[in-house]
């Protein structure tokens, strides 16, 4: 029964998460059937890493070579349902939890879950379609890996994290939560070299930038031109410099699915604050190397970036800016204008980062064609993909929203 009822919590929990992050190339993403199996987790190591006044820091090694039964649902235009088992299933990360004291029983007010970001949290597993073929819709198992990973790093990586009160008493959990940390100025400037992905002519290339997927930014496309040059200013939020990271993707765009050109990164910890900084970045095919199959020069992105500390006052004009942003994309989504979050916002329905609540209008949007989401739908208590757990109800706070956006050579694009 307890197995039963666990998988039942992690079904309704989990599967709106699957509908708002799911990509856009994907109408439908649902379980056909889920079961955890018989094969319990294994907690191989706890180690306390700090014990402070009314806290304690404990890091777990949990491991599961599971058993469960999971077969997926998935839905393209113009094909059907197609489901998709999840086989050998392997998951291996340390976990990070922080204890809240009291002086009450049980002692304990509050507890703080997270997924460590290093060890890099491992999900390893198959897709195997059932009664059909997973060539039916192209890169069908990108897809899903890159869902997958995105629900794990958006909501469980550290340093964002499960804020969870013990003992039914209310109690303020607002300095556990996340919370907006400074603001990040990026300004693409241009690329040089990129791959060509046409048969005839050049490719047409924008680009993307983000600290977290749930908030991207998108760049002016340049027609036909390998060398483009775009001197567009961006401005997004991070919650923590020292592990969170700007990720930059180029792109070709396409009729039908846009290709990736190149993707890099840049860890926010390599910034100090007030200090401007021009930097480029070589171009990869991927960021995970054991997937890396063409080893090409895709040529390398040039961009400017300053990073400003948050005062108490700025930062909580930013929280209120996200929520108005959520908000604003739950709107969108229930007026039919997006399929679901992680759908492109197009010109009529972009958010702009100074007047967002206002409605629509031009200039940059909150993003799209790959991943990102609000964690709508997980109202209920005790579902373990909340950001906050009460009685009640459960909220999400702290995230990477773009709190203003600069358009120069006409502005930039909604993604």
């Amino acid at each position: 029964m307890k197995r039963e009822a666990a998988s039942a919590v992690i079904k309704e929990s989990v599967e709106p998460l699957l509908e708002e992050y799911r990509p856009p190339g994907i109408t439908s993403l649902k379980f056909n059937k889920l079961s955890l199996g018989t094969v319990a987790p294994k907690i191989e190591g706890v180690r306390v890493q700090s014990l402070k006044k009314g806290q304690i820091t404990m890091d777990i090694d949990f491991r599961w070579g599971g058993d469960p039964s999971i077969i997926l649902g998935v839905e393209a235009a113009l094909v059907a349902s197609i489901p998709i088992q999840l086989k050998d299933l392997q998951v291996f990360t340390v976990i990070r939890v922080i204890f809240q004291l009291a002086e009450e029983i049980p002692c304990i007010s509050a507890v703080v879950v997270a997924l460590l970001s290093e060890p890099k949290p491992r999900i390893d597993y198959t897709l195997k379609a059932v009664g059909g073929s997973l060539t039916a819709i192209p890169g069908i198992s990108d897809m899903i890996d890159d869902t997958v990973k995105t629900i794990v790093t958006d909501m469980l990586q550290w340093p964002h994290r499960i804020v969870v009160p013990i003992g039914g008493i209310p109690v303020d959990t607002s300095e556990l939560e996340l919370k907006p940390e400074g603001r990040l100025t990026v300004t693409v400037v241009k690329a040089n070299d990129l791959k060509n992905m046409e048969m005839i002519g050049k490719s047409d290339p924008y680009v993307v930038v983000y600290i977290r997927p749930l908030f991207k930014v998108k760049t002016k496309v340049i027609d036909n031109n390998l060398n483009p040059v775009w001197n567009q200013t961006f401005e997004l939020i991070a919650e923590d410099r020292e592990t969170q990271a700007l990720t930059v993707e180029v792109f070709d765009q396409d009729i039908g699915q846009d290709k990736r050109l190149g993707i890099a990164k840049f860890r926010l910890i390599e910034l100090e604050p007030e200090t401007p900084k021009e930097i480029t970045l070589n171009l990869l095919s991927s960021l995970d190397t054991l997937k890396v199959k063409d080893k090409k020069d895709r040529g390398n992105c040039t961009i400017k970036l300053l990073y400003h500390q948050f005062n108490k006052e700025e930062q909580l004009i930013a929280l209120e800016k996200e929520k108005r942003i959520l908000e604003e994309r739950k709107k969108l989504k229930e007026a039919g204008v997006i399929g679901s979050t992680m759908d492109a916002l197009d010109g009529a329905a972009s958010l702009v980062g100074t007047g967002i609540g206002a409605g629509v209008g031009a200039g940059v949007g909150i993003v799209g064609s790959g991943l990102g989401a609000v964690g709508s739908g997980l109202s209920k208590a005790g579902k373990f993909m909340g950001r906050t757990f009460t009685g009640h109800s459960s909220k999400r706070s702290g995230s990477s929203t773009p709190v203003n956006s600069i358009h120069e050579n006409g502005g930039a694009k909604p993604l």
